[in-house]
């Protein structure tokens, strides 16, 4: 009896470890990026199959035909503000990423059909837009195939693809300086007045000195001890050519800085007032 039960609780055993769920690795691992770009953000999902010593672009991924951009489901890219893909214009949402590779060009292209799985499901007439990047070979093979965004500025942004030796560029940009200006605008027409905002809206956007220097300083005026702001300001008179205010600005924020025991502050007023000298 006691042989029989140890004989049926082991089968119960093996069993049960046979059918339990074993989590493997996926063999294209699945990657999720967000990056904050102009007055928004942008998502992108994909997947990243490995190069295993194969070749790739004109074999694995054939020429001239529409790729999923990576392995497994289809590339899904999100934007939460309006942009320009290769100076196509694009509005908001969600969007699967295909591309067609060829040896002088890319195609890429963008498309609504967010339920496919790779280009199984595919739809041209689901296109939203196409546009032709050429691709760059490089010298050194990444073996993982690798999307990212790199250059990053207020307007401006790379989507760059990777994968052996050729690496692609997709352009964004967006516009975002009308849209601050209104909104800057109107909030100094408030009673909390956006000075801080406002001086390096006309610094680094409409290069209109004499206005920056103006809203810098009332910043200045309504802030506590703000190193940070007199040393912009110091910048701002440098720019101007106000060898003399800019050094008093510097000094004012290189005291503080040591005040605030902010090393950072301290070396870069230093560094700064060595030019004005």
């Amino acid at each position: 009896m006691k042989k029989t039960l140890f004989l049926l609780l082991s089968l119960v055993t093996i069993s049960a470890v046979s059918t339990a769920q074993i989590k493997m690795p996926q063999p294209s691992s699945t990657q999720t990026i967000k990056q904050d770009f102009g007055m928004g953000s942008i998502e992108l999902t994909y997947s990243r199959p490995n190069t295993k010593g194969r070749k790739i672009f004109g074999d694995l991924v054939p020429y001239n035909k529409l790729w999923r951009t990576g392995a497994n489901a289809a590339t899904k890219i999100i934007f939460t503000d309006a942009v320009e893909l290769g100076g196509k214009k694009l509005d908001t949402g969600t969007y699967v990423l295909y591309t067609v590779p060829g040896v002088d060009s890319w195609e890429i292209v963008l498309n609504k059909g967010l339920n496919n799985w790779g280009i199984d499901g595919y739809k041209e007439s689901e296109d939203v837009i196409r546009f032709k990047v050429e691709p760059i070979k490089t010298k050194t093979a990444v073996e993982t195939f690798t999307m990212q965004f790199t250059d990053i500025k207020p307007e401006s942004c790379t989507l760059q693809l990777l994968w052996a030796k050729t690496a692609v560029n997709i352009p964004v940009t967006t516009n975002i300086k009308d849209r601050l200006k209104a909104q800057i605008d109107a909030a100094l027409q408030t009673d909390k007045k956006p000075y801080w905002q406002a001086a390096q809206f006309y610094k680094e956007y409409e290069n209109n000195l004499a206005r920056a220097l103006d809203y810098c300083t009332k910043a200045i005026d309504a802030a506590n001890k703000p190193y940070w702001m007199w040393l912009y300001k110091a910048k701002i008179q440098q720019e101007m050519g106000d060898k003399a205010g800019a050094k008093a600005s510097a000094q004012k924020s290189l005291a503080l800085a040591k005040e605030a025991k902010n090393d950072d502050y301290v070396k870069m007023d230093e560094e700064l007032l060595r030019k004005l000298k």
